[in-house]
């Protein structure tokens, strides 16, 4: 049987081959001498049959390395106790669509390790490692290789993301998939009070769990919080003349102000006229209607929020 690792050894294999096999045929040196014998190791090596990726990690195949290959080298060299964590974790786990030339490791505090930037080939992706005192067993999930749970791969993934807008990404990617639920996220949190992006992470759980199901959404929403706007109701369920079900981005119901934010797909035509359509019958229904583009919310804060406070007060609403 074939599988991401090769044939499927024989169930009464030796334990060498089940170990290439698990591990993608990455081992330690310490591993290989065990089964092998040193002699045996340095043979294979020397004649080139096999690879040495850096002091005490070999490859037993000289072609490039698999993305499988380049996690397992990853943690093989920060030794043991390493997991796999941040983004490629998450990737290992399902999460789909989101791509990393970064490799991050987690180990205990006390851990010492060499310096992987030096040790590893330029040919390798950046691995990054990070000590933590808190490893709990329940945020470790058994794996080839052993890697983080998605709840904490994700808050550890936000917490190294290179921008609040690519952290909010990948937590709301996350839960769109369900590959996490909100409260997961704010149970890891509990936990790492230290945590870099902490509030962040905690905000977008809350936003996620209120109904925000985009970053557009939720730009939104931390937009009306900012300039001190009611917040809205989000995908407000809605059904139309025609009997369909639809759902309104924002809604603040007592007003009877309803906002939409346009991403990118409303380039295209059949979803532009199923939007002017819902838009349509909102207006015939009485309520007011905004429009902006996820850049504007984004990009414009000020001129959005403007546009909803004037919307808002004509309404009736006074701010307090």
């Amino acid at each position: 049987m074939l599988t991401s690792h090769g044939p499927l050894p024989a169930d009464d294999a030796p334990a060498w081959e089940w170990l290439l096999f698990e591990q993608a045929g990455v081992v330690t040196t310490r591993q290989a001498v065990a089964h092998l014998g040193r002699p045996r190791v340095r043979h294979l090596v020397e004649r080139g049959r096999w690879r040495s990726i850096c002091r005490g990690i070999l490859v037993t195949g000289t072609g490039r390395l698999t993305w499988t290959q380049q996690l397992w080298v990853a943690v093989l060299t920060a030794g043991p106790g390493a997991v796999l964590a941040g983004v490629a974790a998450a990737i290992d786990g399902g999460l789909r669509h989101l791509r990393t030339n970064r490799v991050d490791v987690l180990v205990p505090a006390r851990h010492g390790y060499a310096d992987l930037l030096r040790r590893l080939p330029p040919d390798l992706p950046a691995v990054f490692v990070h000590r933590t005192a808190v490893l709990p067993d329940e945020h470790v999930r058994a794996g080839l290789p052993n890697r983080t749970v998605m709840a904490r791969s994700v808050v550890d993934a936000a917490s190294w993301a290179r921008s609040d807008e690519e952290a909010r990404t990948i937590l709301v990617m996350a839960c769109q998939q369900r590959l996490v639920a909100p409260d997961d996220l704010l149970e890891v949190v509990a936990v790492l009070p230290k945590a870099r992006r902490r509030r962040l992470v905690v905000e977008t759980a809350h936003d996620i769990a209120g109904g925000a199901q985009a970053l557009a959404e939720i730009d939104l929403v931390r937009l009306c919080r900012r300039f001190g706007l009611p917040l809205p109701e989000l995908q407000e369920r809605r059904t139309d003349a025609a009997g369909r079900v639809r759902y309104l981005d924002a809604y603040w119901r007592r007003w009877r102000l309803h906002a939409e934010v346009d991403g990118a797909h409303h380039i295209d035509v059949r979803h532009w006229e199923e939007d002017m359509r819902r838009q349509n019958d909102v207006w015939i229904r009485g309520d007011r209607i905004l429009r902006f583009t996820a850049f504007q919310v984004r990009h414009r804060p000020d001129e959005v929020a403007a546009q909803l406070r004037r919307a808002l007060e004509a309404a009736g609403w006074r701010a307090e």
